[in-house]
């Protein structure tokens, strides 16, 4: 088990988060490539929808991409998203969470986001979910929680 890295970063609530926030409680912290996007915008819809149920489970859901504040906020607005995104331009935590991925697109590569998922409890990655398929990605870590005997 790893600790959460240290970090402060604003966030679509418009509240500045630190890992401090993440010291009590159950947390899913996912990573995504980008606002606006087909499979980002299916995972954030998803993990909306199962909101209801990660809350019963005393889990809160935060999304961290490489995006800008504004960015989430149009993101959110047209999603309805109602968890918040954090917003790591210079995308430190995202690389300290190793992240950061090359990737190719039309024989160029690149350094992009890999989609991957980090169930946090008090401060600590208790579990990673790494290289995920947005689709159905959602309602497996709500799967995951709900086969752990003790929450």
């Amino acid at each position: 088990m790893n600790t959460l890295p240290i970090f402060s970063l604003p966030a679509s609530d418009g509240n500045t988060y630190t890992e401090q926030d993440f010291q009590s409680g159950l947390f899913i912290l996912y990573a995504y490539p980008r606002d606006m996007t087909s499979g980002c915008t299916l995972e954030a819809q998803q993990f909306q929808k199962l909101l209801p149920e990660f809350t019963k489970k005393d889990v809160k859901i935060f999304g961290i991409s490489g995006d800008s504040l504004r960015k989430h906020a149009s993101f959110c607005k047209k999603e309805s998203l109602s968890f918040s995104l954090l917003a790591d331009e210079e995308r430190k935590l995202l690389s300290d969470l190793g992240t950061l991925k090359e990737k190719s697109m039309y024989g160029k590569t690149y350094i992009g986001i890999e989609r991957s998922t980090f169930l946090i409890r008090d401060g600590n990655i208790e579990k990673e979910w790494r290289n995920v398929t947005a689709n159905g990605h959602a309602e497996e870590v709500l799967s995951f929680l709900s086969s752990k005997s003790t929450l």
